[in-house]
């Protein structure tokens, strides 16, 4: 059987980009530009890649630790020299190694996958990817010779008028035999900038009689390297558009795809429709029938069958089936909604659970509670949660009504079908089906007959 394993070369400066924060570390859809590469890798190998990285990128270590073997590139002394970096972890472990580029978040695994085919089935000594054409400067070109077959890599600093009007360039992704890599490797003579291309291994090869094969990328975006912010966005939009044509094709209505961002780990499932100015966004998880938007904003959220958000901020939040919320709702961190709870406008929750079939129609915030089933929240309620110094619980039983401007100071329990007049401060628990009217709240003996209006 052929061992394979996968090196990400991820030690370059990237001056380009002008940031601190490292070059393979910028997010595109929603994910750093390395974790797409490793993403396309795993699904072609199944195995963890070896990561060449510099010894000033221990934000890519800390990020990426679950993801990946380290190796560092003392120096910035080009892609030939970081792959040398790795021979003594994959020295005589593999018979073939596939190689890539930090700064490719386009590539898709089924490419890679056909990249190894050939080469495997082919027997070459390196395989290599091309593109037709180029969507950015500075590429390299492919020379080939009268027989057709790839004679060189030609790196854009380097290449001559005439090699650089050659329509084929290299896209960065090669496959080599081990064996015979590492001795090559070893022979590679810096350029004029003093550094050790990998791509020199091509014309090595030759030189010494092996065998070179490519395989033409289907779609050039795959090339697409960021070295900059302009490309950055590039990439971007390029990625956006094919998440968006990808749900579309799987059963997902997008109403305006210009306007509409989903990010690259999000699941959506059939027969949702998103509208206008919807951002998806982390993990997201949508279920099935689903009305999303216009103006609405999901973050890490889980939704199941059958919800509505219009113009509202989900973050972190967890929905049963059913829940329709908004418009200029907020549900932040740690909210739990269960089935057929209806959040109207204005209403912020947080560190909650509200139970099945409650309500809060408007202008009321909900935070480090717990509501029962059938709950209903009047206008202008506030669960009181913070005393300055600890965050406090508010405790709601089923089929409590509580009156519009109530003011709830935790920690306090009201009582299953119990209720509160409009305008109640409430600082003791309230028993089971009492009425509390006034500040501070007290009992009435007319139960609920003057709760004094949910603002519905």
């Amino acid at each position: 059987m052929t061992r394979w394993r996968t090196v990400v070369l991820a030690g370059g400066l990237g001056t380009r980009m002008q940031s601190r924060t490292p070059k393979p570390l910028h997010p595109v859809c929603g994910q750093p530009l390395i974790r797409h590469v490793i993403s396309a890798a795993r699904k072609a190998l199944s195995v963890d890649p070896v990561l060449v990285i510099g010894p000033e990128a221990e934000g890519l270590r800390n990020v990426l630790e679950d993801a990946a073997d380290f190796v560092v590139q003392d120096r910035p002394l080009g892609t030939g020299h970081a792959l040398l970096c790795a021979r003594h972890l994959l020295e005589g472990k593999a018979d073939q190694i596939l190689v890539l580029y930090a700064d490719t978040p386009l590539l898709r695994s089924e490419t890679l996958l056909a990249l190894m085919t050939r080469h495997t089935e082919s027997g070459a000594d390196v395989t290599f990817l091309t593109a037709a054409g180029s969507l950015q400067d500075g590429l390299a070109r492919v020379v080939r010779d009268p027989a057709g077959m790839a004679a060189a890599i030609v790196e854009a600093a380097d290449a001559t008028e005439q090699e650089r009007r050659l329509p084929e360039t290299n896209a960065g992704v090669y496959c080599f035999r081990g064996e015979d890599l590492w001795p090559r490797l070893a022979r590679l003579t810096p350029a004029p900038s003093g550094e050790l291309y990998l791509t020199s291994l091509i014309s090595l090869t030759r030189h010494d009689g092996g065998r070179v094969e490519t395989v033409q990328a289907g779609d050039n975006t795959e090339a697409l390297g960021v070295n900059t912010r302009l490309e950055l966005a590039m990439a971007e939009a390029l990625l956006r558009e094919r998440i968006r044509r990808s749900w579309m094709l799987a059963g997902v209505t997008i109403q305006d795809p210009a306007t509409t961002y989903i990010d690259s780990a999000v699941d959506l499932g059939q027969d949702t429709v998103l509208l206008p100015n919807t951002h998806l966004r982390g993990r997201t998880r949508i279920g099935e029938g689903c009305r999303l938007g216009p103006n609405a904003i999901i973050a890490d959220s889980l939704l199941g069958e059958g919800c509505t958000v219009v113009a509202a901020v989900l973050e972190g939040a967890i929905l049963e089936a059913g829940v329709d919320v908004g418009p200029f709702s907020h549900l932040r961190p740690g909210s739990y909604v269960e089935r057929g709870v209806h959040l109207g406008n204005f209403v912020e929750v947080k560190e909650s659970r509200l139970g099945a079939r409650s309500q809060v129609g408007h202008f009321s915030y909900i935070g480090d509670s717990t509501l029962g089933a059938g709950v209903n929240i009047g206008a202008g309620t506030v669960t009181c949660n913070y005393d300055g110094e600890s965050k406090l619980r508010t405790t709601i039983g089923d089929g409590a009504f509580i009156g519009s401007a109530t003011m709830l100071v935790a920690p306090v329990t009201v009582g299953r079908g119990a209720a509160t007049g409009a305008g109640s401060v409430v600082t003791a628990d309230v028993a089971p089906g009492d009425l509390v009217v006034g500040v501070p709240a007290r009992p009435q003996n007319h139960k609920k007959a003057s709760k004094g209006g949910d603002g519905e």
